[in-house]
């Protein structure tokens, strides 16, 4: 299975189906965001601290992995020049739409996150990579590529899936019941049955994949970055039984040296 193509029809059902992560946000919070009254999120609900950005304005800024008109729009209001990369097109077409709407100014790119040689070596001040990396089966790639095409000193801001959320027994999952059943590195392609995935295909459902600490936090060094903050973050039991007992999200800043 292509993983590319099945994610990105499933991201533009996404889209049609108004899933949270792929409404715009409204013409009042990009007036608001050109008035220096903004916050983005890379997780769930914790917007990410505003000491995390260095000032906006002028500032060369990839949102990596990041379409859905929503971290990319208020960050062009707020004074930085935005390209927006995504594997769907729809999701990009909602950040087109709110720059149509408002008028801002924001680059549009699809692709794979894990492949940005449409870019040149240190384009970028700043990449904004909200908890997108789980819908790719290798994460290194992201932050290499991440690396190269950052400045020195720049910036990447980015949410992580604790992989611990992906050995949770889903049916038991569903009565409140949190016990442990795949191993990690997690992969929907490894670890479901055909019949299963053949559900998640009827549901519209995006692939994912457990990645490891290792290599979503000790991948970013290894990539030369400096880690500098980290955050967790949860969501309500509604979205897992798992919920109630850790905060299984997290968001890293890390500094190209």
């Amino acid at each position: 299975m292509d993983v590319l193509v099945y994610n990105r029809a499933a991201w533009d059902r996404a889209v049609a189906e108004g899933n949270p992560w792929t409404v715009p946000v409204s013409s009042e919070a990009v007036a608001k965001a050109r008035e220096g009254l903004w916050e983005v999120v890379l997780t769930p609900q914790k917007p990410v601290p505003r000491d995390w950005f260095p000032p906006l304005e002028g500032l060369d800024l990839l949102a990596l992995a990041s379409g859905g008109g929503q971290q990319g729009p208020l960050l062009a209001a707020a004074g930085a020049n935005v390209t927006v990369f995504d594997n769907s097109p729809a999701q990009l077409a909602q950040d087109r739409h709110v720059a149509e709407r408002d008028g801002l100014e924001i680059r549009t790119v699809q692709g794979d996150m894990r492949d940005l040689s449409v870019f040149g070596d240190a384009s970028f001040d700043l990449i904004v990579h909200p908890c997108s990396n789980t819908f790719v089966p290798d994460v290194l790639p992201v932050w290499q590529e991440a690396f190269r095409v950052l400045r020195r000193g720049g910036i990447l801001l980015a949410g992580i899936v604790n992989p611990v959320v992906f050995t949770v027994d889903p049916e038991l999952d569903q009565q409140g019941i949190v016990q442990m059943k795949y191993p990690i590195p997690y992969s929907d392609l490894l670890h479901l049955t055909p019949a299963e995935r053949e559900g998640m295909r009827d549901a519209g459902v995006p692939l994912s994949f457990g990645h490891t600490l290792e290599d979503q936090i000790g991948g970013q060094l290894r990539a030369g970055f400096m880690l500098t903050a980290l955050y967790e973050d949860t969501w309500s039991e509604e979205h897992g039984a798992i919920h109630r007992y850790l905060s299984p999200y997290l968001a890293t800043r890390a500094v190209k040296p």
